[in-house]
């Protein structure tokens, strides 16, 4: 995929506020502090789209970015930071399950893990979440350059457990770097692919149904 433009949309704090679902859309979520902000930048080549903050938890709507003009690129609030005050905690997480639950355009969830440490309580009961929800999801290993072979490889290892548990095919599985670019063009590929696939098939229905088709059946 070749990144001819990638714009900010919108952010919204529920689906009321989220643009028409007109396009394919990929949402990115994970951890605070895990880099979204910055992969993100490096995927779409534009280093200030995405704002990158010292504090975790800076992200806290959802946030739109059309690329290409043909698919949004959604940079959901991480979860796991401790917010002070509960009730803010609990509207972020009523905001990113309504999301994940609900909108009819999402196409798949990238849950992005920090390559450098060992599984995560949160990261490992997050994906068992999405596999109970049904949700398509890949995971995306973050920060290799600074991490060792055999602990990105146990790492890895972790989570291909949990699938061999269930009895279920792995997820893509991607890793990256936003400081070397590592994994970009995998994860663009990929997603461009899963773009036409989506495409395609809009284009089968629409051939399957015909001209004036809504008439003969009123």
């Amino acid at each position: 995929m070749q990144l001819r433009s990638a714009q900010f949309v919108t952010s919204a704090t529920d689906l009321d506020g989220c643009p028409d679902p007109m396009v394919p859309e990929f949402a990115f979520i994970g951890r605070s502090n895990v880099g979204k902000s910055s992969l993100i930048n490096r995927l779409t080549g534009q280093s200030g789209l995405a704002k990158v903050s010292a504090t975790p938890g800076h992200t806290k709507t959802l946030n739109f970015y059309l690329i290409n003009k043909d698919w949004h690129l959604v940079d959901l609030p991480g979860y796991g930071f401790a917010q002070k005050n509960l009730a803010d905690r609990e509207r972020f997480e009523a905001m990113i399950i309504e999301y994940l639950e609900q909108r009819e355009s999402l196409i798949r969830v990238f849950v992005l893990i920090d390559s450098r440490l060992p599984m995560q309580k949160l990261d490992r009961d997050f994906v068992r979440w999405l596999i109970g929800a049904d949700i398509d999801f890949a995971l995306v290993f973050t920060k290799v350059d600074k991490t060792k072979p055999p602990v990105l490889r146990a790492t890895r290892g972790e989570f291909e457990a949990i699938f061999r548990e269930l009895g279920l095919s792995e997820p893509p599985m991607f890793e990256t770097s936003s400081e070397t670019g590592a994994g970009k063009t995998e994860l663009l590929r990929f997603i461009a692919a899963e773009v036409a696939s989506v495409v395609s098939e809009d284009e089968d229905d629409a051939n399957e149904k015909g001209p004036g088709s809504e008439d003969a059946t009123a």
